[in-house]
């Protein structure tokens, strides 16, 4: 949405790639070991902007609002001793981020998948799907016992047009958690918070509103998931995606009035920030001469 703002080009699988490349350097939890407080106790976030910077992970020429750059309002900061809840970038807690982008004949457009603290073994999936067009009917059959070892489950028509509004879908992530079903993954073409446990991918795109392939998958459709190398495929031919696709029809959302069908109407992809005009890019009009 910034960059939407400032008219360049840039959305979520150049994020991802950015991942690839930076350190995951602070142990804080949801998936590791410390709280904010722990973080503030030893040194802060411009710890780890520093660190950052002597890394060559940022651009220290870049402005900021107390008018000196990133790397002057950190010439100061020195790298505290005795803690590890900061890790140095030399030896991080692992080289990458996080957070993997994905790819492949079940998101075109991508998807991501935090990864973070989690084994290789845990990385990799291959399952049938158990489709549900709405959160609470997925959370519904988790807690009713019809979700199994070995399922993929799969939200879908809730990402930025089909909610509309793209929910978090943290309530049946946790709830397959606390019934502590093994070797389950859930995908969905809404969103996470950073709080997910286990195989979770969220951003699939494009999303089942508009006809996305997420949107034809039909109960039993083997899907395979592998964020070691970036793939999130379904086990179908083109042929059969391609005759799915024909006869798919878009699904009516409960609002067929007011701000959220005004906002359905217009907003973009997630992959490109779910944004509901075009941005700088299409500015013919400056109101202030910055």
């Amino acid at each position: 949405s910034i960059a939407n703002e400032a008219g360049r080009e840039c959305d979520r699988n150049d994020v991802a790639e950015i991942f690839k490349r930076t350190p995951y350097s602070a142990d804080l939890k949801p998936a590791g070991k410390y709280v904010a407080k722990d973080l503030y106790e030893a040194g802060g976030v411009q710890v780890v902007i520093k660190e950052l910077l002597d890394g060559g992970f940022l651009h220290g020429d870049a402005l900021t609002v107390t008018g000196k750059t990133i790397a002057e309002n950190h010439a100061g900061v020195v790298f505290p001793a005795n803690q590890d809840v900061v890790h140095r970038v030399s030896a991080p807690i692992s080289p990458t981020g996080g957070v993997v982008g994905l790819k492949g004949s079940l998101a075109p457009d991508g998807a991501i998948v935090k990864v973070t603290h989690m084994s290789d073994a845990q990385q990799t999936f291959r399952g049938p799907a158990r489709c549900f067009d709405c959160e609470e009917d997925a959370f519904e059959a988790v807690v009713g016992g019809a979700i199994k070892e070995g399922d993929c489950v799969v939200i879908r028509y809730e990402g930025p047009k089909g909610g509309p509004g793209m929910r978090e879908m943290l309530s049946t992530t946790a709830a397959i958690t606390g019934i502590g079903i093994d070797n389950v993954a859930l995908i969905t073409d809404g969103r996470f918070s950073g709080g997910t446990r286990g195989l979770c991918v969220g951003h699939i795109g494009p999303e089942a509103a508009v006809g996305g392939p997420i949107g034809l998958l039909e109960d039993g459709d083997i899907v395979i998931i592998d964020a070691l190398r970036g793939i999130i495929d379904v086990d179908l031919s083109e042929d059969r995606l391609a005759a799915r696709r024909k006869a798919w029809k878009p699904r009516l959302t409960d609002f067929g009035s007011g701000a959220l069908w005004r906002y359905a109407q217009t907003v973009g992809p997630a992959a490109k920030g779910a944004v509901t005009q075009p941005g700088a890019r299409a500015e013919r009009h400056v109101y202030a001469d910055i």
